[in-house]
């Protein structure tokens, strides 16, 4: 009888743990498909951005020098988008995701600033096209992240909190780091459209 009481214990025991553990491997799936969310919309806006340069390339013939930054802010931002892509939650990628994220939107921000001098870029058409694209990734964006930062939080709690924290510990899973970017007035406002 003893013993039948004692498997009964370790089967329910076992059971407990196992439903912890698929629990925290949920929460690390959902955070980590949310963070591809981002990926998916970081990726559009590198895209537009060449695109974006080019249209203005031939209006702002004095601008070259802000043209090279957006062009070089872009390559580092998608050089850490894609090394954050394999790591999502890791404080080190997330750090430089935000870091070159911020840089690109600032950039950005003074190409913007720059086309209200050229009226015939601002009516340019291809412009204002690539604009509005721009406005609507970046509401994307703050959108997914925003998703990705609840999803991690969830995952974070049960990582944290008694009891899953001793499975958590047992088996490794570690905190996700938030993405929270440098510069947020460039990520979280779309850019100031005005024609």
């Amino acid at each position: 009888m003893e013993l039948i009481i004692i498997l009964v214990v370790l089967i329910g025991l076992g059971a407990f743990v196992a439903m912890l553990y698929n629990r925290l491997v949920r929460l690390r799936n959902a955070y980590k498909n949310a963070f591809a969310q981002i990926d998916v919309q970081l990726k559009r806006r590198h895209d537009l951005i060449p695109n974006l340069v080019e249209s203005v390339r031939g209006y702002m013939t004095h601008e070259r020098e802000t043209l090279t930054a957006v062009i070089e802010a872009r390559n580092q931002a998608e050089s850490a988008r894609q090394q954050a892509s394999g790591q999502a939650g890791e404080a080190g990628a997330m750090a430089e995701l935000a870091r070159a994220e911020g840089s690109l939107g600032g950039v950005l921000g003074r190409l913007f600033a720059l086309s209200e001098a050229y009226p015939d870029l601002k009516a340019s058409e291809n412009f204002q096209s690539l604009q509005e694209e721009l406005t609507a990734t970046e509401n994307r964006v703050a959108y997914a992240r925003q998703a990705y930062n609840d999803g991690a939080m969830t995952y974070n709690n049960a990582v944290q909190t008694v009891p899953s924290n001793i499975i958590a510990g047992m088996f490794g899973f570690q905190p996700a780091t938030m993405l929270e970017f440098e510069d947020r007035e460039a990520i979280q406002q779309a850019p100031q459209v005005s024609f």
